[in-house]
């Protein structure tokens, strides 16, 4: 699932007529990066949640077929957050346990690797696998730690939840369709029991949260297309 139902208040002009995944970095849509590393890790079915201008997002990516996937669209008459978004979308996302990536990130992640860690959920009896990066300047607390594999909430050193991650549907089980959910007091509630699990990501990652991260994120994308090219 890739989130894109925000409405990207602190993009605005850029997202008052266009919807915030659908920003420009590197030649392409910031949400067909996600689309292409997606099919490349070989998964074929994307649900993407929609909001604030959401045809123009359906009119971009219309089935997927372009990408070599297949694209539902669970839409929101306003924005759920992240938890409520989710959870909205659960009867298109099924009972095993899926991937979520945030729609305004740039990244190099490989999104296989959660395949292989959605066995792992279940052998645990884990809800989440989280992928936590660096903390960022504009976000130097951070917000969690890994300690033997887990995701905890205290520990040294907090990092920041990239975005990216694993999660069983019986995360939002108390979560009711069409209602406005926060994910952190989840995650938070799980962590108390000992069921997420994590890694801390050292690759490209950025949090496309303004218009000076977006030109960042362009020459980033840029180059990392020429780096590919002349492979």
């Amino acid at each position: 699932m890739i989130l894109a139902a925000g409405r990207g208040e602190r993009m605005r002009p850029l997202t008052d007529h266009t919807p915030k995944p659908l920003l420009r970095a590197g030649g392409k849509a910031l949400i067909e990066w996600h689309i292409n590393a997606l099919a490349r890790a070989g998964i074929e079915n994307i649900i993407v949640n929609t909001a604030h201008l959401g045809e123009q997002i359906e009119a971009a990516l219309s089935d997927g077929a372009r990408f070599g996937v297949r694209i539902a669209y669970s839409r929101e008459t306003t924005a759920l957050e992240t938890a409520g978004g989710i959870a909205n979308a659960l009867p298109l996302l099924g009972s095993a346990p899926f991937i979520v990536v945030n729609g305004d990130i740039v990244c190099d992640f490989n999104f296989a690797a959660l395949r292989e860690r959605a066995f792992e959920l279940a052998r645990v009896d884990a809800l989440a696998y989280l992928v936590l990066v660096d903390n960022p300047e504009h976000h130097p607390q951070g917000d969690f730690a890994v300690c033997d594999a887990r995701i905890v909430e205290q520990g040294e050193p907090l990092r920041t939840f990239s975005g990216i991650a694993l999660y069983r549907p019986a995360l939002f089980r108390d979560v009711k369709p069409g209602q406005r959910a926060a994910l952190a007091p989840l995650l938070r509630q799980a962590m108390r029991e000992g069921a997420v699990r994590g890694e801390h990501y050292r690759g490209l990652w950025l949090d496309v949260g303004t218009p000076e991260r977006l030109t960042l994120a362009d020459r980033l994308l840029a180059r990392f297309s020429e780096f590919n090219s002349a492979r």
